[in-house]
């Protein structure tokens, strides 16, 4: 386990403190949020799925279809979903786009067109674009995959609605900042960006559970 991967309790401390030493504005943020934890995912195939899973539907709904596509047989290897037919896998919930997202991850690995061990390895806007060259597979995936599954140091989501609303409210914006603004608020952030983006997820939580705050 490398050190400069963001992928344990020490890791996280650490690329905290590197944090608040590029940024000090984040300290009453940091105080404000409280503890959080890191989020880990399995790498690979399977980690891909749960993420692909997951998107664009509420934590509780997730974890139902999560359930019922693992334990489905040949699921969470490329190889053998190959041979799932479509009814088979959209039975447990999973949307007909999801479905042939996860097709075109599992015959990229099977036929050697992307390595994701390998790619867990490159700087993060190598990784990045490696993996939306997958059918299906934008910038959003991608990045929570190299977050979550690979531990990738220094990738902030940038298209994630919850992050604009938190970075907007957190450092007094007069508007939720789009894309491009925000990917341009996080570069001071470097090399830490995966724990600005853990702090502001748990940040935008904090806030809606103390003040009541839609944000």
């Amino acid at each position: 386990m490398s050190l400069d991967r963001l992928d344990s309790e020490q890791s996280l401390e650490q690329h905290l403190n590197g944090l608040l030493l590029v940024d000090r504005r984040l300290r009453p943020i940091v105080d404000f949020a409280g503890r959080f934890e890191i989020r880990k995912t399995e790498p690979g195939f399977a980690g891909m799925a749960r993420i692909i899973c997951g998107q664009q539907l509420s934590v509780a709904s997730a974890r139902a279809i999560w359930g019922r596509f693992e334990a489905l047989p040949g699921a969470l290897d490329a190889r053998s979903y190959l041979r799932l037919s479509e009814p088979e896998v959209r039975a447990t919930g999973f949307s007909a786009g999801k479905f042939r997202t996860m097709r075109a991850v599992a015959e990229a690995i099977t036929t050697g067109a992307i390595d994701l061990d390998a790619v867990a390895g490159l700087p993060a806007a190598d990784a990045t674009r490696k993996l939306i060259q997958i059918k299906g597979i934008g910038p959003w995936t991608a990045e929570i995959y190299l977050m979550f599954c690979a531990g990738h140091p220094d990738i902030f989501p940038a298209g994630d609605l919850a992050l604009q609303k938190a970075v907007a409210h957190a450092l007094g914006l007069e508007k939720r900042p789009g894309i491009k603004q925000l990917v341009a608020i996080a570069e001071a952030w470097a090399p830490h960006r995966h724990a600005a983006a853990l702090l502001f997820w748990r940040y935008y939580a904090a806030i809606r559970d103390k003040e009541g705050i839609p944000l």
